[in-house]
Formats: C-alpha cells, sequence, structure tokens
C-alpha cells in the first residue's frame, strides 16, 4: 500500500507517539525528582569560577548539570578573543558545542578545524589538543564530560 506525503507524516507521528506511551516509562516522573533544565549562555545567574592553572590568564568555566568530580558533568568554558588554550588532553570524551565565537581546535594527527557557533565536535578521552579562539569576540564552547572532568598538560607533538 503506497500512502501519501502527508499520511505517512501522519502514521509516522502515531507510530512514534504510541512508542512514548507511560506504560515505556514516557511522561513519568523523572527518577530521583530531577528537573529538566534550560540554561543561556548569557543568563547572569551562572557561576563563573577560574580555569585550571593550565589554562592561564582569562578563562573561566561555569558548571551547568552535574559534579565536575563524578560522571557526566556539562560546563560552559568561555575564554577570551585571541586566546590560545595550550595543549592538553583529558581522561573523559568530551562533546563539544560552540555557543559564541569561533575557535579554531588542533586534534594530535589531524588538521586544525574552524568551530563556527553551532558547530559540534567530539573529543576522544586522552587525545591532545589545542584551541584558539579566533574571533573579536569570546569564545564560549559546551563541553560535556563522561567521566569527571580533568585537563593534563601535553608537552609533545600534535603534528
Amino acid at each position: 500500500m503506497k500512502l501519501g506525503a502527508n499520511k505517512a507524516a501522519v502514521l509516522g507521528i502515531l507510530i512514534m507517539a504510541a512508542s512514548c506511551a507511560p506504560e515505556n516509562g514516557v511522561g513519568q516522573k523523572a527518577p530521583g525528582g530531577e528537573k529538566a533544565l534550560a540554561i543561556a549562555a548569557d543568563d547572569p545567574n551562572l557561576t563563573w569560577g577560574p580555569c585550571p592553572d593550565l589554562f592561564p590568564g582569562d578563562c573561566s568555566i561555569a558548571v551547568l548539570h552535574g559534579d565536575p568530580a563524578a560522571d557526566n558533568a556539562d560546563v560552559f568554558l568561555k575564554v577570551a578573543p585571541n586566546y590560545e588554550v595550550p595543549a592538553h588532553w583529558h581522561t573523559s570524551p568530551e562533546r563539544m558545542t560552540l555557543v559564541s565565537g569561533e575557535l579554531h581546535v588542533t586534534y594530535q594527527g589531524q588538521p586544525t578545524v574552524a568551530l563556527n557557533v553551532g558547530d559540534y565536535a567530539y573529543g576522544p578521552a586522552r587525545l591532545p589538543h589545542r584551541a584558539t579562539c579566533v574571533s573579536a569576540t569570546p569564545c564560549t564552547l559546551f563541553i560535556a564530560f563522561e567521566s569527571a572532568i580533568d585537563a593534563h598538560a601535553f608537552d609533545g607533538n600534535l603534528d
């Protein structure tokens, strides 16, 4: 049977809705009473703190969700225009989306990539990298870590 485009779309929505029925656990209270969260990068209520000593100067971090010393924490990292994030690596993989500015990122053995607002990047665990905020405005990067947040200096070659 061949469905028209509108009928196929409606059928797809109905199938999706059925899979989200309460008997599947969707739509019920979150475990532990956890609430949904939405935070703007320019929210004046964000608490910004200093970056680790490895990142000197105009660098700050705001914890958005979770405990940085435990698994699955999310942060904003903000650096000034022309800031160079020194070569380093993390124990955890990191998933990133650029929120403001333009950031050039280089992972060891890979060409430099220009991230613009809305771009996503994935950094594997223990892979050394560096970054530079090349915009005239600060660069803010959303980063999701799978395990406790750390940063280790890397003195080797990224080429």
